[in-house]
């Protein structure tokens, strides 16, 4: 039985999964992950880290984050506290989307996660207060090979909906995309 609903984005290889939520007067069951069905959608590595984090304040922005080769890395992104709005930034060398983004409204009430690939950067907004996200990645955490863009490039042009109200002096200091940026190796 297919726990999953995969609906492609713009930006390819970036997924939109919904989970089928099998419930009765009790609540509901919601598989977060099946390596067997997810890789079909995309996420064909072994879950090789898994991270939970809260964001306490509406309007409070994380990213854009990526991990460069040889330890970049797919991400699946599901929200199971709040709102967020989910970003997803093409960075691939001589992808025909090349610094385009796309978005999903991530909630614990619509049940969606994005699936973001190699090669792509990724940020949020939380929409409300106390917003917790999972994060399941295919490669762990290798701090030399952490980079980032700044989510306030006017480059990139991201409809952010909130005012931000808090952004890590890490995050604000991501470089905004240079002209000789010719994207990353997915």
């Amino acid at each position: 039985m297919a726990r999953f609903t995969v609906t492609p984005t713009p930006l390819a290889g970036v997924v939109i999964v919904e989970r089928q939520r099998i419930g009765d007067a009790r609540g509901f069951l919601s598989r977060i992950f099946c390596a067997d069905e997810l890789r079909e959608a995309g996420f064909a590595l072994p879950v090789a880290q898994i991270n939970h984090t809260l964001t306490e304040t509406a309007g409070t922005m994380r990213g854009l984050h990526y991990q460069r080769p040889p330890h970049a890395e797919d991400k699946l992104v599901t929200c199971i506290r709040g709102r967020v709005f989910d970003v997803a930034v093409d960075l691939r060398a001589g992808s025909p989307t090349f610094l385009r983004w796309h978005a999903e409204e991530l909630s614990a009430d619509n049940g969606r996660a994005l699936l973001i690939p190699q090669g792509c950067a990724h940020g949020f907004q939380a929409l409300e207060d106390g917003c917790e996200l999972l994060y399941l990645h295919s490669r762990a955490y290798a701090p030399d090979a952490e980079a980032g863009l700044s989510p306030l490039d006017p480059s990139l042009g991201i409809a952010w909906p909130l005012a931000v109200t808090t952004i890590s002096a890490r995050d604000a200091g991501h470089p905004v995309n240079q002209e000789d940026f010719t994207g990353v190796d997915a």
